[in-house]
């Protein structure tokens, strides 16, 4: 008999991919705002991020809006990561967005219209409302099937309960399919909200904790509740203003934010939003959350887009801006002139100007430890300290390349820890810049349009293409 394969399926559930910065938990500082040696993901960088830190709690405040960051440094040296650990500090509630500056010339929109979208993304709104609620202990449900299939739609009763007082209600089909998809069986304590008919399983009342010998694990026990089975409940939205603008830009609107066609959004329209949010505010319905924009690459962005940004910050609702690059004195784009990180003097003079060092040999060994611990590497002490040279002689960004690609060199001869001579071969395959520069000028005549060999080679060298 033939012997049957069985191929291994994989649990899919949980799609876990290992980015640049997927170390990065937070900030690594202590409740004085000091910032630990290696926190979190974070290593050196103390006053950079001793000062994010000062900046993170102005936002959770939420006092200040208007003011704008920028982390200023060499490439490599922990900016991004510095705002994703400001991201994760901040946590769920505040919202964050990131966008490259040159992704504002590849979208379908203006360039101005794509930065106020943007900017109304970081803005968020936690709109309170009163709704009714049923809530009570189901002490028994009862459906009505009818004989014929089709003749008469399925009806029934329920019974909940609390500890004061008990009432049955009717169901209509739609209820029934609504109990039915939640599984709601008797003992367990429901919500129904009355506006929408939406039901919320709560968790199984404790009086009927020993109805079985057997419980899964997500089995949850609530206390029977007591007082009015109608009660008045405070529910808690929070959206952003970008999201409360598509909605209402278009008849569907909510499809645009799935689909991310949101097109671009009329100034009356936000306009009456803001007005209406405003209206809010002052009633106590809503109050607004300023969130975080980081622009990475800031000196991609034209001295229009640099003339928007000083506008918007001006206003009111405006979040706090956060901005990376790693220019020096450079051409600010779209003008002939030059200035520091290539942004012009008037918006410089509005940021609190961050910068990063260049991490010492110490660091770069424990960005290391902590890379290949993310990458599920396993290393020797040798490899490890192999691989802190080459960070330190290169680049840190070349050495934590380095590592997934020895860890697969190391597979294929069959090891379990990365050794030297895995370091050696993978150094070898891959050139760094340096390395590859040298190449290049060794070897400038063999490639096509370069302009150093046509300057030498002159017309030998167009007959060479020609050829």
């Amino acid at each position: 008999m033939a012997e049957l394969k069985i191929s291994e399926s994989r649990d899919l559930t949980r799609i876990e991919r290992i980015g640049a910065h997927s170390h990065i938990r937070g900030l690594g500082l202590d409740s004085a705002l000091e910032p630990r040696d290696v926190s979190e993901g974070m290593v050196g960088q103390t006053q950079a991020r001793k000062a994010a830190g000062v900046i993170l709690q102005m936002i959770k405040e939420g006092k200040i809006a208007g003011r704008a960051i920028l982390l200023a440094g060499q490439p490599g040296t922990g900016k991004t990561a510095i705002a994703m650990g400001m991201a994760k500090s901040l946590g769920l509630e505040t919202p964050f967005s990131m966008l490259s500056g040159s992704e504002l010339f590849s979208l379908e929109m203006s360039k101005t219209e794509a930065l106020m979208q943007a900017f109304r993304k970081s803005i968020g709104v936690r709109i309170k409302e009163e709704t009714e609620v049923i809530e009570g202990e189901v002490v028994e449900i009862h459906i009505d099937r009818p004989a014929v299939t089709g003749a008469a739609s399925k009806t029934g009763k329920l019974t909940l309960k609390t500890t004061d007082m008990e009432t049955i209600y009717d169901l209509g089909a739609k209820m029934i399919e609504a109990l039915g998809k939640e599984k709601v069986q008797s003992g367990d304590v429901i919500a129904i909200d009355k506006a929408s008919g939406k039901i919320t399983k709560l968790g199984r009342s404790f009086s009927r904790s020993r109805d079985y010998d057997a419980m899964g694990p997500q089995t949850k026990f609530v206390q029977c509740p007591d007082g009015e089975l109608q009660k008045r409940k405070e529910v808690v939205h929070c959206v952003t203003l970008h999201e409360i603008d598509v909605i209402n830009s278009r008849t569907q609107g909510f499809l645009a934010l799935f689909t991310g066609d949101t097109g671009e959004i009329r100034a009356e329209v936000r306009e009456q939003i803001d007005t209406k949010v405003a209206e809010w505010r002052e009633e106590g319905k809503a109050e607004i959350v300023p969130g975080v924009l980081f622009i990475d690459e800031v000196h991609m962005l034209d001295i229009e887009c640099f003339s928007f940004l000083n506008r918007a910050l001006e206003n009111e609702m405006a979040p706090i801006l956060v901005v990376a690059t790693n220019r020096g004195i450079t051409t600010i784009r779209g003008t002939n002139y030059k200035s520091p990180h290539g942004i012009p003097i008037d918006l410089l003079d509005r940021l609190l100007i961050i910068t990063t060092q260049p991490y010492t040999i110490d660091e770069i060994r424990k960005i290391v430890d902590i890379r290949s611990q993310e990458e599920d590497v396993e290393m020797s002490e040798d490899a490890k300290e192999l691989l802190t040279k080459i960070g330190h002689e290169t680049s840190l960004r070349y050495a934590i390349n380095l590592i997934t690609a020895a860890a697969l060199n190391c597979q294929k001869r069959k090891g379990r820890i990365v050794e030297v001579q895995d370091i050696t071969r993978v150094y070898n395959l891959f050139l760094d810049v340096r390395r590859s520069t040298q190449y290049l000028m060794e070897y400038q005549n063999e490639y096509m349009f370069n302009e150093v060999g046509m300057a030498d080679g002159g017309e030998d060298g167009i007959d060479a293409m020609h050829d």
